[in-house]
């Protein structure tokens, strides 16, 4: 994930389509990122959430990527309505929320940003795996 600072023009009023593709650019997103700009990463954001609903079946890796598409809208500016929502739906399943598992947008707010501490409650093996490995979660 890119470290490079959020993007400063949303304090003028809502960011563009034009402007969420212009820091993606700037900011050296894969070209599909970019191509596919805000819609993208809110579909992409959309998709997870549904997946964690279902039952996260990926692992400790793949969780901290999904996350970092959270982050992403975040730094972009791109967030809306429909972020939020999904936002609300996400942090529902989420468990263990006093242990970060990802640092994925920096913030000096305690549990923020909220998707980087806890995981679904419906979290699959790998993903319980991975967790376990990194001494998030105890062997049960």
């Amino acid at each position: 994930m890119m470290e490079c600072g959020t993007f400063t023009g949303r304090r003028n009023g809502p960011v563009t389509d034009e402007q969420v593709k212009n820091y993606l650019i700037n900011n050296g997103y894969p070209p599909h990122l970019v191509r596919e700009g805000r819609a993208g990463l809110v579909r992409r954001w959309r998709e997870f959430v549904e997946q964690a609903e279902r039952g996260y079946g990926l692992g400790l890796e793949d969780y901290r990527n999904d996350l970092d598409l959270r982050a992403i809208l975040r730094l972009a500016g791109a967030e809306n309505d429909e972020v939020a929502q999904l936002d609300r739906r996400f942090q529902a399943l989420l468990t263990a929320t006093n242990r970060r598992v990802w640092e994925s947008a920096r913030s000096d707010q305690p549990g923020e940003p909220f998707w980087d501490f806890g995981w679904p409650r419906n979290a699959g093996p790998e993903l319980l795996k991975g967790l376990r490995e990194e001494g998030l979660l105890e062997s049960a």
